[in-house]
C-alpha cells in the first residue's frame, strides 16, 4: 500500500533559516532585497497580525507583529525592517475610515502579493517642526495632487505601495494617502547608498502632479489629527522589533565569544547578565503597551500611551547600542572582519538609533511633552 506524505508546515523559524540565513552577507554587502523571503512569510501570516480578520489577516495585533519582526531581526536588521516597512503600511490603511482601501489593499499586504513602504518620516519630523515639508497637495475635482520629493523611502519597487502624508495648500492640514509606485507623474530614483540596511529598497520618491484619488485618501484634513494620533503609537512601538531581535543576537554573540575569551572577556563594561535583564525588561514593556494598543484605547488615553511609547523607543535604541558595541569588543578582531556578525551589528545598531524617530528626535519630542522647552 502506497502512503502519502502528510505536507510540513512551514513556520517562520524554518523560512528564516532556509532563506533568509545564507543571503545576510549578500543582502548587507551586495544590497540584496530579499522580495523571496518577504513574499514567503506573507504566505505563511508573518504580515497578517496587524490586519483584520474580515480583510484576510490573522487580527493577532501588534504584539504578534513584534514578535515576529524580533525574529527575523535575530538573523537580519535590513528584513526586519521591510517588514516593519511592510506590516507600517498595512496598520496605517487598516486603522484609516476607508472602506474601500481597506478591501483594494489589505489582503494583498496580509499575505505579501502586494509589498509596501511608509513614507511618513519627513510627516513626522515636520509635524514637530525638525525640518520642512517636502511634499505639498492641492484639492482638485475627486482628489489631490501632489508634488514635491521624499529622499528616503524604504520597501519600495515598480508594484509597490506606501502611505504618506503632506499639507494641503490653502488648508494647512494634513492628507494622508496611498501611492501606488507605477502610478503616472510618480518616479523612483536610486541615488544614496548607505553603509547598512542597503539591501532595504530605499529610494527617492519623485511626484509631478501624482493625482491622489479620494479611495485612496487615509485621512482628509479635518481627519488627520485624529487619524495621526491613532496610527503614531503602534508606528513607534513597532520598531522594537528591530531592537529586541538585534540585542538577542548581540548576546548571543557575547556569550559565543566567552566560551573561549572570558577570562579577558570578564574586564568589559557590560556582560551578559546585565544586557540580559535589560532585554528582558524592554520585552515585557514593549508588550504590554502593544497589549493595551490592541485592545484599543480611548482617543484621550492616547497622548498618555504615546509618551510611554517615546520613553521605550528611546531606551531600545540606546540598548541595541550598547548591546551591539558591548558584541564588537567581546568579539574584538574576529568581529571586525569583513563579513563579520559583530561589525554587522554594530552598523545596524547605529541605524535604530537614526530612523525616524531618532533619539536625539525622541529626547526632544520627551522633553517637550514634560515641559522643558
Amino acid at each position: 500500500m502506497s502512503t502519502v506524505a502528510e505536507p510540513v508546515t512551514l513556520d517562520l523559524e524554518t523560512l528564516i533559516a532556509r532563506d533568509l540565513a545564507p543571503r545576510v552577507t549578500a543582502i548587507d554587502l551586495e544590497g540584496e532585497y530579499p522580495d523571496v523571503f518577504l513574499r514567503a512569510a506573507g504566505q505563511i501570516g508573518a504580515f497578517a497580525g496587524v490586519v483584520g480578520t474580515e480583510y484576510g489577516g490573522s487580527g493577532k495585533g501588534l504584539g504578534d507583529t513584534i514578535a515576529q519582526m524580533a525574529k527575523i531581526g535575530e538573523t537580519c536588521l535590513s528584513t526586519a525592517f521591510t517588514h516593519w516597512c511592510q506590516t507600517a503600511c498595512a496598520r496605517y490603511i487598516q486603522l484609516s475610515d476607508n472602506a474601500a482601501a481597506k478591501a483594494e489593499f489589505l489582503p494583498l499586504l496580509a499575505d505579501g502579493r502586494q509589498l509596501g513602504g511608509t513614507g511618513l518620516s519627513n510627516t513626522f519630523k515636520s509635524c514637530c517642526e525638525i525640518e520642512r515639508f517636502l511634499l505639498t497637495a492641492r484639492r482638485v475635482e475627486g482628489g489631490y495632487e501632489i508634488n514635491g520629493t521624499l529622499p528616503w523611502v524604504s520597501n519600495l519597487g515598480d508594484e509597490h505601495v506606501f502611505v504618506t502624508g503632506c499639507p494641503v495648500d490653502g488648508d494647512g492640514r494634513l492628507l494622508f494617502f496611498i501611492v501606488k509606485c507605477n502610478q503616472e507623474g510618480f518616479k523612483l530614483v536610486d541615488g544614496a547608498h548607505f553603509t547598512a540596511l542597503e539591501g532595504t529598497r530605499t529610494l527617492a520618491c519623485q511626484f509631478r502632479n501624482v493625482r491622489i484619488d479620494d479611495s485612496r485618501v487615509l485621512a482628509h484634513p479635518e481627519q488627520a489629527a485624529t487619524y495621526l494620533q491613532r496610527i503614531q503609537p503602534g508606528m513607534i512601538l513597532a520598531q522594537l522589533g528591530m531592537g529586541l531581535g538585534l540585542i538577542r543576537d548581540c548576546i548571543a554573540l557575547i556569550e559565543r565569544a566567552g566560551r573561549t575569551h572570558q577570562h579577558i572577556n570578564c574586564f568589559e563594561d557590560d556582560q551578559v547578565e546585565e544586557l540580559q535583564a535589560a532585554l528582558s525588561g524592554a520585552e515585557a514593556e514593549t508588550f504590554r503597551l502593544a497589549a493595551q494598543l490592541d485592545a484599543g484605547p480611548a482617543p484621550e488615553a492616547l497622548p498618555g500611551l504615546l509618551t510611554e511609547v517615546l520613553r521605550l523607543r528611546l531606551a531600545g535604541g540606546e540598548l541595541s547600542l550598547r548591546a551591539a558595541n558591548a558584541a564588537m569588543l567581546h568579539q574584538g578582531a574576529r568581529g571586525y572582519l569583513r563579513t563579520a556578525a559583530p561589525q554587522r551589528r554594530l552598523r545596524e545598531a547605529y541605524f535604530v538609533a537614526i530612523v525616524t524617530p531618532s533619539l536625539k528626535h525622541l529626547r526632544r519630542e520627551i522633553a517637550r511633552r514634560e515641559g522643558r522647552l
